[in-house]
């Protein structure tokens, strides 16, 4: 398939360069005022809603077992800037314990953990035509995703890519990743 720029660039450093983000806080309180989630310096596009940010924070970000150091995984064919990543298990080490996993708390996290994954996949499955093609792709779905121009349903903002973006392995949590390879 072949993709044409229509919200991004290709001189921009990321395809959030015209975006402008801002961290926030997110609490969700019962009718009591009972605080039934908090977290704080979350970081989303400024023109979203207050909803829009507790529901991402609350919902979607991953909040656990996310590596504080991370590496690429080198794959014959698969260009750089989207090879997958793992826990650096050496860099970890020289951490202390506490601060060698962490959590989500970056929405850009999420779009590129989104994006990056379905474009891991197109290109596997030999979807794009040219490696420009597969960034353009990306690019415009990271785009849309912090714009609101388009979103996945639940699942996939909960799942997608957490195998991609940071080695985390099913199915102790429920959740499962296509092995291009394998077709499992």
């Amino acid at each position: 398939m072949k993709f044409t720029r229509y919200n991004t660039k290709k001189s921009w450093k990321t395809p959030f360069d015209r975006i402008e983000f801002e961290e926030r806080k997110s609490v969700i309180k019962n009718p009591d005022g009972s605080l039934i989630f908090e977290m704080e310096n979350v970081v989303v596009p400024k023109s979203w809603s207050q909803v829009a940010t507790d529901i991402i924070a609350q919902k979607y970000f991953r909040k656990a077992g996310v590596p504080a150091k991370l590496k690429k995984i080198k794959e014959e064919g698969v260009p750089k800037w989207l090879q997958r990543s793992e826990a650096d298990k050496t860099a970890l080490k020289k951490l202390d314990e506490d601060d060698r996993y962490t959590h989500e708390i970056d929405s850009r996290q999420v779009f590129n953990r989104l994006a990056g994954c379905w474009t891991y996949w197109g290109w596997k499955h030999d979807y794009f035509a040219s490696e420009k093609d597969a960034k353009v792709f990306y690019d415009e779905l990271c785009y849309m995703l912090a714009n609101q121009m388009a979103a996945p349903n639940s699942p996939q903002w909960f799942n997608t890519g957490l195998h991609w973006a940071y080695g985390i392995n099913g199915p102790a949590q429920g959740h499962y990743y296509v092995d291009a390879e394998t077709g499992n």
